[in-house]
């Protein structure tokens, strides 16, 4: 069987401004190195499936932003979204694509954009046994990535009993718990709801045209008609309108260092750190100051005696928070001036 890969490539990243802007979005902005995100994250499937079986789903507005920092990938594979409509309805025009061009039984294996990945081998061997299981099981396959801590920004999957070595049955999925709850279901051996999904076109679009009210009415344009798909659609995420509604989901433990890149805090995590645990990419001198992330673009960044702060400069503007207040910024964008929001 033929095995594709689907980048989710949309949103604007909001969460990072004021580097991140809708013409600007977060997946295409260096924010772990000196490498877009986007292109890390081909980079690193390249072993999985070539260009021609990789298609990337995008906002319309960046389609050409996204093909010129992919120019490996066919024009055909950068799929532009006309509207936001869920992952659900995004995952199902992919799946129905890879499916007109090759047959139901093609496997498909959708990530994120946004992530960082410490080990890639063992993130690509994870999506290849998801692979195996989809094709042996007929079932819909989620990588779940077992918790470095209890983290309440995650969703968690609660395993249930094994059907293979390393495979169980999902017991139930719960959304952002709060800090008992997270160091209980770390403690109780749940997983990380990484996002990571892996299953056969037509095991998806069967389960999405039983149990997905929001998206089954649309998969008649599915293939055909982008712009009567979107339009018929209504949003739900995959989590919600698919997994939680199939009896046909397993879940695969994954253990390869991966965390999401979603907040300016986060890239504490992943970015390299300093003696004094400083995540700073650009011209900066830091002294007698620790845990702070820096990101300068164009000037020089200097901290003395400062901890815990997120510093970001880019041509004509400065942005100055905390590690905590920059876990939310929508209030603050709420409250800029519209130039100043959008960065300019």
């Amino acid at each position: 069987m033929s095995r594709w890969t689907v980048v989710l490539a949309g949103g604007v990243g909001s969460r990072f401004w004021p580097l991140s802007t809708p013409t600007r979005p977060k997946q295409l902005l260096p924010l772990i190195d000196d490498v877009p995100l986007l292109t890390s994250t081909l980079k690193r499937l390249r072993a999985l499936s070539p260009p021609e079986r990789t298609l990337i789903l995008t906002n319309a507005s960046l389609q050409s932003a996204v093909a010129a920092m992919a120019p490996e990938i066919p024009p055909a594979n950068i799929i532009a979204e006309p509207a936001p409509a869920g992952t659900a309805a995004a995952l199902a025009w992919a799946a129905a694509e890879i499916a007109r061009r090759e047959d139901d039984n093609a496997i498909m294996m959708s990530v994120h954009a946004d992530w960082a990945i410490g080990d890639e081998s063992g993130f690509r061997r994870a999506l290849r046994a998801g692979a195996d299981v989809a094709e042996q099981q007929q079932a819909l396959v989620i990588v779940g990535v077992v918790p470095v801590r209890p983290d309440i920004g995650f969703g968690y999957i609660q395993v249930g009993e094994p059907v293979a070595p390393g495979v169980h049955r999902v017991t139930r999925f719960l959304e952002k718990p709060d800090r008992e709850g997270a160091e209980r279901m770390q403690r109780e051996g749940y997983l990380w709801n990484s996002g990571i999904f892996v299953w056969r076109v037509g095991d998806f679009l069967q389960t999405i045209a039983t149990h997905t009210p929001e998206v089954a009415p649309a998969l008649r344009h599915a293939g055909t008609d982008i712009q009567k798909f979107f339009a018929t659609v209504r949003p739900v995420s995959v989590d919600v309108g698919v997994l939680e509604r199939s009896d046909r989901v397993l879940v695969l433990r994954g253990d390869f260092g991966w965390d999401d890149v979603g907040t300016w805090a986060s890239l504490g995590r992943v970015r390299s750190r300093d003696a004094n645990g400083n995540a700073v990419i650009g011209p900066t001198f830091v002294y007698e100051s620790t845990n702070n992330v820096i990101h300068a673009e164009g000037s020089t960044v200097v901290l003395y005696g400062v901890s815990d702060l997120v510093v970001v400069t880019r041509a004509g503007l400065t942005f100055v928070t905390t590690l905590e207040k920059a876990a939310d910024l929508k209030q603050l964008i709420e409250a800029l001036p519209p130039a100043i929001a959008a960065g300019r």
